[in-house]
């Protein structure tokens, strides 16, 4: 990402994972056009957090680098450098995302 771009207060950007596989179990191959669009992405940048009532900040749950699940209407979709993204505020995410190999390492 050239474009530095910095959300505001609960806000993150995220970039959606796609799914690589193409072919169904049965062996039938889906067409781009016939795909849903993946729920889960990575957080590529988070904002500082929303103010509160006494004037402190409340940090956000998710960082740079997570790996996290969405709603599927979830956020704006916007377009830096050519590349897709969303924007959407900290509490439209579902889960973060952690897989049992990754513990091991």
């Amino acid at each position: 990402m050239a474009t530095s771009i910095t959300p505001l207060h609960d806000r993150v950007i995220l970039k959606r994972i796609e799914d690589t596989q193409n072919q169904t179990a049965g062996g039938l191959f889906i067409p781009d056009s016939a795909k849903e669009k993946p729920q889960e992405g990575e957080v590529i940048a988070a904002g500082d957090g929303k103010y509160k009532e006494d004037g402190t900040r409340q940090s956000l749950d998710v960082k740079k680098g997570d790996r996290v699940l969405f709603g599927k209407y979830s956020g704006s979709e916007i377009k830096l450098d050519g590349e897709e993204y969303l924007i959407m505020r900290e509490d439209e995410i579902l889960g973060i995302i952690s897989r049992a190999g990754e513990a091991a390492k």
